[in-house]
């Protein structure tokens, strides 16, 4: 039985500019332009719009909608409805849909969000990734500090119901005592949902000319170590609850969105650079606008292989483990069989005995549902990368 998507990602790839670290399929729009006066903008939204109309009809409306970029906070109200009034007339919404849509500060003004807002979206993810003017600087990022707060007073206003904040740690120049400060901002703007990014030097970025990993100005990897743990002991002493590696949460208000990405559950993508995954097939579009716009134009065929049972299995441990919760072991049992699940196992042997694995029972009146494989917080987690790739090797 095909498990039919009921998600979609959709990417907006317009900056103000490209921040250093960013190595994303993106187009730089300068300062002084947004939807509302960018034919370039305009232009993009019509054929991602041609996109969604060409998607095959699987049947099944969505209940959930993620706008990443890029900066979709760049779009004006009006495009924003274009765009998920083409997915409606598609697919069809539900009304309790979680509609997801990434902003940084200093994008909107007050009738913005509240044609977002309108429009349907109901979760904000909130770039900030520093409190300290010197590493906003740093990073190339478009805002200020006051930007931040500014932007914030207007997502309250509005009343959106979710509200998420990134903040990246391992930056140039950032001490402890600067990821500290970052921390306590945070929660003192009391999101109801912060996720927290190390630092990754990606070849091509401009800190992939500046810096090697290793090296100053950037954190030791002792010091990124102890960034990961402040956090996760500042964050979970605030009441959020540490449910995925990068990601923590007030109960009730984990990220529907994201959770698909982590359960290797099928969803539909949209626009550049953008991935669907439909059928036990993934597929990526063209990274670049030229090539991307002739796609659409020659009909937006689709051409990809089924993903083999062997990769399958790597993607469901290696995306699930991400999870606070883990992996189901019956149901690793169920779909890849009973020699998979225990070869598995004695790979991560060494780990259990190390702390980084275990497997943790779920129990109700004493009668045990379900027992999962998990990586342990903090240890296992900060040690992921490891256990995955002993995984990879060995599978």
């Amino acid at each position: 039985m095909i498990n039919l998507p009921t998600s979609a990602y959709i990417h907006i790839p317009f900056c103000r500019r490209r921040c250093f670290y960013c190595d994303f399929p993106i187009s730089v729009v300068g300062d002084r332009k947004r939807g509302e006066t960018s034919n370039i903008i305009s232009q993009y939204v019509e054929i991602l719009c041609q996109e969604i109309t060409m998607a095959s009809v699987k049947g099944e409306p969505l209940t959930t909608i993620f706008f990443g970029g890029g900066t979709p906070s760049l779009l004006s109200t009006l495009q924003l409805q274009k765009i998920i009034s083409a997915l409606e007339m598609r697919f069809g919404i539900l009304p309790n849909a979680e509609i997801s849509m990434e902003m940084d500060p200093g994008t909107f003004d007050l009738g913005h969000i509240q044609g977002y807002h309108h429009a349907g979206v109901n979760r904000v993810s909130f770039g900030v990734q520093a409190f300290q003017e010197e590493l906003l600087q740093i990073c190339g990022r478009s805002h200020h500090l006051a930007d931040i707060y500014t932007s914030a007073n207007l997502i309250r206003e509005v009343k959106i119901p979710e509200f998420s904040l990134d903040l990246i740690s391992g930056l140039p120049k950032q001490s402890l005592e600067m990821w500290q400060e970052s921390l306590e901002k945070a929660v003192a703007l009391a999101p109801t949902h912060i996720s927290i990014y190390d630092l990754t030097i990606e070849p091509g970025t401009a800190f992939g000319r500046y810096y090697q990993p290793g090296d100053k100005p950037l954190p030791t990897d002792e010091a990124t170590v102890d960034m990961y743990c402040m956090a996760q002991q500042m964050l979970t002493d605030a009441g959020y609850e540490h449910y995925e590696i990068s990601n923590y949460a007030r109960s009730g208000h984990q990220c529907r969105h994201n959770r698909v990405y982590w359960e290797n559950q099928p969803y539909y993508g949209f626009g550049m650079g953008a991935t669907s995954y439909v059928d036990g097939k993934r597929f990526g579009r063209p990274r670049q606008t030229k090539d991307y716009y002739a796609w659409v134009a020659n009909g937006a065929v689709v051409d990809c292989d089924v993903t083999p049972a062997d990769e399958v299995l790597l993607d469901t441990l290696m995306l699930g483990l991400r999870l606070a919760e883990g992996i189901s072991l019956e149901m690793i049992k169920r779909l890849f069989g009973e020699d998979k699940q225990k070869k598995i196992l004695r790979i991560l042997q060494p780990y259990f005995v190390q702390g980084w694995v275990e497997v943790a029972e779920r129990i109700l009146d004493n009668q045990v549902l379900d027992k999962r494989l998990r990586l342990t917080d903090p240890k296992g987690f900060l040690f992921s990368n490891v256990v995955l790739a002993k995984l990879f090797t060995d599978l």
